[in-house]
């Protein structure tokens, strides 16, 4: 159904459209009925998978950008995700960077944004996380600091934002590598992060007690680090015991793409960051001899698509720019592949086979 749908949807503006559909995806999570025919339509069979001390129903998650402010994630639970990961939230409201600021690449599959981190802020979200949540679904909260807020105390809009979701969420991840915020990528290397994570470690230690449960924390990468950098950041992730990494953001690259959007500044998503993704999944597999685990995001297109990030060392998988050139169909057509594809992906020599009980 969704090739008919989508040429209508791609003659609107993409953040119109995007608005649009998170809205009808919004009516839908509110109303039992809607939502239980919406999850009927739409589920697969199960593929349990462990990861930082999460039990997660699939593999298949949602990744950070679709939802910022927790409007529609009922709606796209009923989807059959096994997590969604909702922001990027930061701890004021702020518009973002001005429109337009979303692109559609149809020649490359891809999508360019400079969003910026606009949404409505902490307050906002924390109270549409509580309440129903469906049976088994893990929910992951994204953070960042706002536009105004200077380097030096980014820790602190990080810290205020833990404190915040780590009642509310099963993970928070910390999102240091966002092409469309002036100067956030820099707190990838490895003095900032050092400062950033050590402060964030003792904070969740403190909650943890406070809470009386566990409170994982990842780091998600952009994959236009150099080699040097990359494993400076891992080491500096390792050292506070951060629980994961999320593999990888938008890029900044503009190789070999054929539409006359490639120009446009942001983060490219979509096909063309299939390979450097999962390039990026391999080298952190690697370097941590597979004791990091690893959310592989950037180019899943098609079932295959994900199959090649697990083979690769990656734990899990989330969809973004895929549910935009495929629909929703995307979700259910690719956990039915993962479960008749499992025992081939249980004896390559990324060994995942331990995350599948």
């Amino acid at each position: 159904m969704y090739r008919f749908i989508r040429p209508l949807l791609f003659r609107l503006p993409p953040e119109r459209a995007h608005n649009l559909t998170v809205s009808l995806l919004r009516l839908a999570g509110a109303f039992a009925p809607l939502r239980n025919l919406l999850a009927a339509s739409f589920r697969a069979a199960d593929l349990p998978v462990e990861a930082f001390g999460l039990r997660f129903r699939n593999p298949l998650g949602l990744a950070a950008g679709y939802d910022k402010d927790g409007l529609a994630w009922r709606g796209l639970a009923a989807l059959g995700f096994g997590h969604l990961e909702l922001g990027t939230v930061t701890p004021r409201p702020q518009p973002g960077n001005p429109s337009p600021r979303v692109f559609r690449l149809p020649e490359d599959q891809a999508l360019i944004n400079r969003m910026g981190f606009p949404g409505r802020g902490a307050n906002f979200l924390e109270p549409r996380l509580q309440g129903y949540r469906p049976e088994g679904l893990v929910l992951g909260v994204n953070i960042g600091k706002n536009k105004d807020t200077p380097l030096e105390f980014a820790h602190e809009d990080y810290l205020n934002l833990l404190r915040t979701f780590a009642p509310l969420a099963d993970y928070l991840a910390i999102n240091v590598s966002s092409p469309n915020t002036a100067g956030l990528r820099d707190l990838q290397n490895r003095a900032q992060l050092h400062h950033l994570l050590m402060v964030l470690n003792a904070g969740r230690r403190e909650l943890e007690d406070q809470l009386e449960k566990r409170v994982p924390l990842l780091v998600k990468l952009a994959p236009d680090l150099p080699t040097a950098d990359l494993e400076a950041a891992l080491e500096v992730i390792l050292e506070h015991k951060m629980d994961g990494v999320i593999a990888t953001n938008t890029t900044v690259n503009r190789e070999s793409l054929k539409s006359g959007r490639a120009d446009e500044s942001g983060g490219l998503s979509g096909a063309p960051l299939r390979e450097p993704s999962t390039r990026l999944v391999k080298q952190i597999h690697t370097l941590t001899r597979g004791k990091l685990p690893i959310i592989a995001v950037g180019g899943v297109m098609e079932p295959e698509d994900a199959r090649e990030k697990l083979a690769a060392g990656a734990t899990l998988v989330q969809l973004y720019t895929g549910l935009i050139y495929r629909g929703p169909g995307l979700v259910k057509k690719t956990l039915n592949y993962l479960n008749a594809s499992l025992p081939a992906l249980q004896t390559e020599e990324a060994k995942i086979s331990p995350k599948y009980p």
